[in-house]
């Protein structure tokens, strides 16, 4: 059988609330995030591993809160008096623990948000008290902070995240797929749309149903 054209069509990367699907291992971090205007001192970080779901909640507390999302790294070269205008997300703090432009800029927009009145979230892997930041001052600040913990997804939650994901691209896999993934693959939210991806441009170059066996064929071969 001839293989057909496979086109790399977008897909909508849904990333409000009502798409991140709530389990005992986020529950908690859900709770604060809708709680936001109830923060301690006015800040919150939210950490977890890569995969976790830092960036969808991180995008739902921007749609609730009014609020702007910026790259830590990129905070050297920001307007920060601008960004502390208003409720403000900053993104993957961790990686600028040897940059001291960005971790100044980072200490002077947390106090400056702060003394305005508006709310600070900041995110990261692993506890903020371990993040290593440079400047004394700054890690002082920002280990200070309550944290909000979020965990990979668990069987139901990553059996979910592949129904709807399968779902968002019309697609209608056999019913021992979801299952065989969720039991097999990297257990991450990252991994899931990855491999929903995969195996849709999979099914289309071949021409074939989505099956437990193309399932294992695409796993084998990330495996490698």
């Amino acid at each position: 059988m001839s293989q057909q054209l496979s086109f790399d069509l977008p897909v909508r990367t849904a990333l409000g609330r009502d798409d991140f699907m709530v389990s005992p291992g986020n529950a908690v971090a859900v709770s604060l995030i809708e709680a936001w205007d109830n923060w301690p001192g006015g800040k919150l970080v939210l950490t977890g591993p890569p995969g976790a779901g830092k960036t969808h909640l991180t995008h739902v507390w921007a749609g609730m809160a009014g609020a702007r999302i910026v790259a830590a790294r990129d905070l050297a070269e920001a307007d920060i008096p601008d960004l502390a205008g208003g409720p403000i997300a900053v993104e993957d703090v961790p990686q600028i623990a040897a940059d001291a432009d960005a971790m100044t800029a980072l200490f002077h927009l947390h106090n400056l948000a702060l003394a305005n009145g508006h709310p600070l979230l900041m995110t990261g892997r692993g506890a903020p008290v371990h993040w290593g930041l440079g400047l004394p001052d700054l890690q002082s600040r920002v280990g200070g902070t309550p944290a909000a913990i979020l965990e990979l997804p668990d069987d139901s939650l990553l059996t979910a995240v592949l129904a709807k994901l399968f779902a968002d691209r019309q697609l209608k896999p056999r019913i021992d797929v979801i299952p065989y993934l969720a039991m097999h693959m990297e257990r991450s939210f990252d991994a899931a749309r990855r491999m929903v991806a995969v195996l849709d441009a999979e099914s289309l170059s071949a021409q074939k149903p989505l099956t437990r066996a193309m399932a294992a064929k695409v796993l084998g071969r990330e495996a490698e």
